[in-house]
């Protein structure tokens, strides 16, 4: 007797049900992006018990006939692939976000599944079920043009997966993670998710282009984000980057925030870690990570989608040319932001202010100091912050009411010798004058190394490193662009590298630990950030000693020339580490903490 055998339909069908869904929120993005390609405008979503219980997905798409629901939950039946000029399906060429024509049929598999669909110009509506891979007849039923999708008991037919089922609101947070995705990609198109009749999310449709598209990133993102983002436009070879990135400023403690869409489809990638750590270096400690959304439109050919059973990744034909856009455009974005900072730095500064008790103003006309009174310690405090003893103010002279209406001001005074307060047209700056010194010369440092180059040094025994061959052929072939790092290395045989000149801004340096670093690099990250990170480190400390250091008093005229020289300078709106460098105050917000509004 042969030891192999053919595999039942069912258990076949069970199996591609592991691979495309792997949790309820799978199902919710199979279902979903059916919607979506049905061209649906509303979609509303709801889920008991994670998604494990129910999953109803209504949408007022196209619709199906009777006879496109049958073939609906057959395997590998799709409507979704264009046919090529020989006649053959034409998987070079996808422009939708579901192809492959398992999602349907691998649910109803493990699940028992209902369809009702009515066609957009159809007189009525059909009805097909599927239980544990059990296909039933299709009958007529009630119906609203488009198509509802029921799932319910998922993995009631695989009792062993629900073993790896997580808590209910674990599995009901992954089903939010995923609509929130997809409502990014589809701004125009309205969203609704319940959670056992609680509404989680309601979005509205978005008008077409980038004011909805920040619109619709706002209500998920935050306000915040939508408040202190920078529009992203590039192009380059026939590849399009559009959406937004956050000010250095407005960062993070993970990379959570960060949203990858290529022609519509919300994928995760590495690609995207390293492009924007590339393109923040030089402004987020290595801890903190900036918020970004980024919609990549390129030609579906040069894309592989069919990478992951369930979509989630794609592979580009050219990576380079979409790494080296995306940190392109996010440095031009961000050298175009200029000395801005993000909004969040004055609202964390008005909350510190701001009394722990509401100060019991009386009313309009009547005398209201002994609210204030009350609350005097709560000020006291707050302000004993900036300098931690009794605040010494040096008034400059005020002969200058033309740089009022400069962005930064004109200089009024000094606090502590630390910190420069200057006044606006509509409020008050506050500069920590030796972080925003330390920007200024760390940007002529770059800004020399640019135009002159790296200077480098010649090793007098060059270094022999041993790597493996993996890792050694990656250095070698990108030998040129280290070079004008200041790094110079070439291949040592198969395994190793000698590195024959090092920057020469370096004191001493460990050259193999550096090399292993970048090889780290080069393989995770495709991007030799350790050199780059090493440069601007020592280039920082360098702009540090060379700095206006905090307790030096400063003449009027000296504090003007800062914040002018911050005005000119891309950047300088925050540190090398992404904290803020001034304080902005509008004078609504001032007033409002003192009851005036």
């Amino acid at each position: 007797m042969s030891r192999i055998r053919r595999l039942s339909e069912g258990t076949i069908n069970r199996i591609a049900a592991g691979e495309v869904v792997e949790r309820p929120a799978s199902a919710v993005k199979e279902l979903v992006e059916n919607a979506l390609d049905a061209g649906a405008r509303h979609i509303d979503i709801a889920i008991d018990g994670g998604g494990r219980d129910l999953i109803r997905i209504a949408d007022d798409g196209f619709g199906m006939s009777a006879e496109e629901l049958a073939l609906a939950v057959e395997r590998h039946a799709t409507s979704k692939l264009g046919i090529d000029g020989e006649g053959r399906e034409d998987l070079h060429n996808i422009a939708t976000l579901g192809f492959r024509g398992e999602a349907l049929p691998s649910i109803g598999a493990v699940a028992r599944l209902a369809i009702v669909s009515r066609p957009r110009d159809g007189a009525s509506a059909h009805r097909i079920s599927v239980e544990g891979g059990h296909v039933g007849a299709v009958e007529p039923a009630p119906g609203k043009p488009g198509t509802v999708v029921e799932v319910r008991d998922l993995f009631y037919a695989t009792p062993a997966r629900l073993k790896f089922m997580k808590s209910e609101r674990a599995e009901a947070l992954a089903v939010s993670d995923v609509v929130k995705r997809l409502a990014m990609a589809n701004a125009e198109t309205g969203f609704a998710l319940t959670s056992g009749g609680r509404v989680l999310l309601r979005l509205e449709p978005e008008l077409p282009g980038a004011s909805g598209r920040l619109a619709r990133l706002g209500a998920i993102m935050g306000r915040d984000f939508a408040e202190n983002a920078l529009a992203i436009d590039a192009l380059r070879e026939g590849v399009a980057l559009s959406g937004f990135a956050g000010l250095p400023t407005y960062n993070h403690g993970t990379a959570q925030m960060q949203f990858l869409f290529v022609n519509g489809r919300p994928v995760r990638d590495k690609l995207i870690v390293g492009a924007v750590r590339g393109a923040y270096a030089d402004f987020l400690a290595r801890d903190r990570h900036p918020a970004v959304a980024l919609f990549v439109d390129i030609d579906p050919a040069d894309v592989d989608v069919n990478v992951h059973p369930a979509k989630a990744e794609v592979r580009f034909r050219d990576a380079g040319l979409v790494r080296g856009l995306i940190v392109g455009a996010l440095k031009h974005a961000l050298a175009g932001a200029g000395h801005r900072a993000s909004t969040t730095v004055a609202g964390a500064t008005l909350d510190a202010l701001r009394p722990a008790a509401a100060p019991a103003y009386a009313a309009p006309g009547a005398h209201a100091s002994r609210g204030f009174a009350e609350s005097g310690s709560t000020w006291q405090g707050a302000f004993a912050d900036l300098g931690g003893h009794t605040a010494r103010v040096d008034i400059a002279p005020a002969d200058a009411a033309p740089d009022v209406a400069r962005p930064l001001g004109v200089a009024r005074g000094q606090l502590h010798e630390t910190y420069v307060v200057a006044q606006t047209a509509d409020g008050i700056v506050i500069v920590d004058q030796h972080a925003a010194h330390e920007r200024l010369v760390y940007e002529r440092m770059k800004k020399a190394m640019e135009t002159r180059g790296v200077a480098r040094q010649l090793l007098l025994i060059p270094e022999v490193v041993e790597l493996d061959e993996a890792e050694a052929a990656r250095l070698a072939a990108r030998a040129g662009e280290l070079a004008e790092l200041g790094f110079v290395l070439e291949a040592f045989g198969a395994g190793a590298v000698v590195v024959r000149e090092v920057p020469a801004i370096f004191g001493k340096l460990d050259v193999a630990g550096l090399v292993r670093d970048l090889a780290d690099d080069l393989s995770e990250l495709d991007e030799a950030l350790s050199l780059k990170e090493r440069l601007e480190e020592v280039c920082g400390t360098i702009a540090c000693h060379g700095s206006v250091r905090a307790g030096r008093r400063l003449t009027a005229e000296e504090m003007n020339a800062l914040l002018r020289e911050m005005e000119e300078t891309p950047h300088s709106g925050q540190c090398n580490h992404g904290r803020p460098t001034y304080v902005e105050l509008k004078l609504a917000d001032i007033e409002r903490l003192f009851g005036r509004r």
